[in-house]
């Protein structure tokens, strides 16, 4: 078993369309099946079933013509069916060379479905075979429910086994149809296939209703077996089949004498091409490829990464084509906020970092993700506030916006320990806020600065729900001067920094 070689197939194009609502493009099989064979260095890619569409023929054809300049012929392959030639010559016509022949691997599914005896189907299949190498096809054959066969029907799938070791048949594919099987059932059923049969090539192919794919694939390579099929981001019908990245992190970390050829470190740029061509999200929790997976968030978990990596395991990001963050959020500590001032090239003494703390914290509460880019604009802010001694405060505010309406504000304000509460319509919420403000200040017999610029930024790169930082030029008869307010509500914003000039005056 030493240095043992396992095959990879991607079934991606074939088995990950049937996930409900993919559908892909012939231009974007053609780019995913480049990609899986000169970016990943998958072993085959499994494109199509035969039959299927006129627009599935298309995209095969285009697929096959590159291939056929390219060295890549006999790596790919198409689903096909015991029917008499029909997909034969489909295959023919598309020019693809090897075929995975679909037939009934529990006698369950024959007795059922087919209706036929083991010798009748075991004829129909001879004949599909010889009839593929007359055309020089090459046959790859899929015992459909063959982990139910094994649980239900073991003299069948025996039977059928002896009946294909007299065949011309490249591999037996043999796949958990329904996703049933358990780790111990997948390496002991495995493990008797390989004892009984060790010149037959067999590969596994997982599906994960009970979430147990991965398990299974590193059971069935235990188990001495010759090739995986595996799907970019797990896609496949119902739960989906064995996901390819979890899969070969397992594989590579837990299997030393067992060598793939897949490329980690292009893993995730081939999975996130996938994302955009199916329009099936990544859960951001998913193992190596979600959007979280490299995150640390706790404070506790940065603040030991910066002694000694305490928190770091062999899944590190760069074998993966991916950096370690370090989120900014209510749990965030002293050390994320290092952290992220490093990449930014910034340093902070210990008493701005506490207030930077303190306020990421605050926002944090308020908003699920503070981002990196996000902390010039906090340190601006909190920065700020030390110019001034809070003696105004904006205590609360009802702004309203409606359709045919003014907008209007009321406000309620204390300055000194003093309160007062207004109410003013104007040509926008903060236009209104301003003139109930102006009222107030006018009890006072106090003029408010002029608002000469109003400008409004997020972070190059946010989402719509990004931190916004207003900046607002103020004019007195003796000076012109700024101030700025954060917030991920863009009037919100515009409201503290007047709160700032207020107190500035």
């Amino acid at each position: 078993m030493v240095n043992r070689k396992i095959e990879i197939m991607d079934t991606t194009l074939r088995d990950g369309e049937q996930t409900s609502g993919v559908s892909f493009s012939a231009s974007e099989k053609l780019t995913i099946a480049q990609l899986l064979l000169e970016e990943l260095h998958v072993d085959r890619v499994e494109i199509a079933s035969a039959r299927v569409s006129d627009g599935e023929f298309q995209a095969v054809k285009a697929i096959m013509d590159w291939a056929n300049q390219n060295g890549y012929t006999n790596r790919i392959e198409v689903l096909s069916f015991v029917d008499n030639g029909v997909s034969i010559n489909w295959m023919l016509n598309a020019g693809v060379k090897v075929q995975n022949l679909l037939t009934k691997g529990s006698l369950n599914h024959l007795t059922h479905q087919l209706k036929k005896t083991a010798e009748q189907h075991f004829a129909e299949i001879a004949a599909v075979i010889a009839l593929a190498s007359q055309n020089q096809i090459e046959t790859n054959v899929y015992l459909e429910d063959w982990s139910n066969g094994m649980r239900n029907s073991k003299d069948y799938v025996f039977q059928f086994l002896d009946f294909l070791s007299q065949q011309s048949v490249k591999r037996v594919l043999l796949p958990d149809t329904l996703g049933v099987l358990t780790p111990s059932e997948t390496y002991d059923y495995i493990d008797e296939l390989k004892s009984k049969y060790p010149n037959i090539h067999f590969d596994f192919h997982a599906h994960n209703d009970y979430d147990l794919s991965t398990a299974n694939v590193l059971e069935a390579v235990k188990a001495g077996i010759d090739g995986l099929h595996l799907t970019v981001n797990g896609m496949g019908e119902r739960a989906g089949n064995a996901p390819m990245a979890s899969a070969v992190a397992v594989i590579n970390d837990f299997l030393p004498e067992v060598k793939i050829s897949l490329k980690e470190s292009s893993i995730f740029k081939v999975s996130k091409l996938v994302e955009t061509f199916s329009g099936i999200r990544i859960p951001a929790n998913k193992p190596i490829v979600g959007d979280n997976v490299f995150t640390q968030t706790a404070g506790i978990h940065a603040d030991g990464d910066n002694k000694n990596n305490l928190y770091f395991n062999d899944l590190l990001p760069e074998r993966f084509g991916r950096k370690r963050t370090y989120a900014l959020g209510k749990t965030s500590g002293k050390a994320n906020i290092e952290k992220n001032l490093q990449e930014l090239g910034l340093k902070l003494n210990d008493e701005d970092l506490k207030k930077v703390t303190q306020r990421v914290i605050e926002l944090g509460d308020k908003k699920e993700t503070v981002t990196k880019e996000d902390l010039p604009y906090i340190i601006s802010d909190v920065l700020d506030s030390k110019l001034y001694e809070e003696k105004v405060t904006v205590q609360s505010y009802v702004l309203t916006h409606a359709k045919g309406l003014r907008p209007s504000a009321t406000i309620s304000v204390s300055i000194e320990g003093e309160h007062f509460e207004e109410n003013a319509q104007g040509d926008g919420q903060f236009d209104a806020f301003m003139n109930a403000l102006n009222k107030v200040y006018a009890k006072k017999k106090r003029q408010l600065p002029k608002l000469v610029d109003y400008a409004v930024r997020i972070a190059p790169g946010s989402d719509s729900d990004a931190l916004c930082e207003a900046i607002i030029t103020w004019e007195t008869d003796k000076k012109s001067f700024k101030t700025r307010g954060l917030d991920s509500d863009q009037t919100v914003c515009a409201i503290k920094a007047t709160q700032k000039m207020l107190n500035i005056i």
